[in-house]
């Protein structure tokens, strides 16, 4: 039985775990989510950009007692509904891409993404763009896969990961990188950046759960275990939009 009880992520480890690899379609999301350390007051408008099946959204919803709009380009919102259902907690599943947000201006108090921004978010006009529906004072967080070091700096995709993820790994940046991109547009302010100090061990734990679970080996595990942390893991950031 695959065992996804962590000390370090409380909250979490009350999830069943078949359940939350039922929804997979990236590393444990809920670990993600609570090593943000996001604080929120119930009742509070948060969306869940990228929500995949909606383990986030169940997990914000449970957890914090906000109102959660659960956006996602490749689930049906008809099948995350039902697992909504499934799990007792209120939550609006709509079909969205991320350019073109159904959303009126400063609708939100805070705007979560785990393991999806990287998809969409790497542009240097999208920050503009996605604070246009925070409130002002509205929180901005995300998690997205992360390296040690900018590839541009290394000048190569490192072998290991290149033969998995390819030319995606471009969207893979630093911590530091994250900083300076919010930072120096001054449209969010309190930036905080950094690399998960368990990532890649997380991102092992999960892919190896997975496997456990599904029976097929997960396509990610070749590649951490070849990288045995050198490189790979999340970056974690938070920010708010000036009042």
């Amino acid at each position: 039985m695959v065992d996804l009880n962590r000390a370090e992520y409380p909250r979490s480890s009350k999830y069943d775990a078949a359940w939350l690899l039922d929804c997979d379609m990236g590393p444990n999301p809920l670990w993600l989510l609570e090593g943000l350390n996001l604080q929120f007051e119930p009742g509070m408008k948060v969306l869940d950009l990228g929500s995949g099946k909606g383990a986030t959204s169940v997990f914000l919803a449970k957890e914090y007692g906000v109102q959660v709009w659960a956006a996602d380009l490749w689930i049906d919102p008809t099948d995350a509904a039902a697992n909504f259902t499934a799990q007792g907690v209120e939550v609006t599943a709509l079909k969205a891409e991320a350019h073109t947000l159904p959303f009126a201006r400063e609708f939100f108090d805070a705007i979560v993404c785990i393991d999806a921004y990287e998809y969409f978010g790497t542009a240097d006009n999208y920050l503009a763009y996605l604070t246009t529906f925070l409130k002002p004072g509205g929180q901005l967080a995300i998690a997205t896969p992360g390296m040690t070091q900018e590839v541009r700096n290394l000048g190569h995709i490192p072998a290991h990961i290149k033969k998995v993820v390819g030319w995606e790994a471009l969207a893979w940046h630093t911590a530091d990188w994250w900083r300076f991109q919010w930072e120096i547009t001054e449209l969010v302010e309190d930036v905080s950046a950094r690399m998960q100090e368990s990532g890649w061990r997380d991102w092992l734990a999960w892919a190896e759960a997975l496997t456990e679970h599904t029976g097929i080996p997960n396509g990610h595990l070749e590649m951490l275990h070849a990288d045995q942390g050198e490189y790979l893991g999340f970056a974690l950031v938070t920010a708010r939009k000036p009042r």
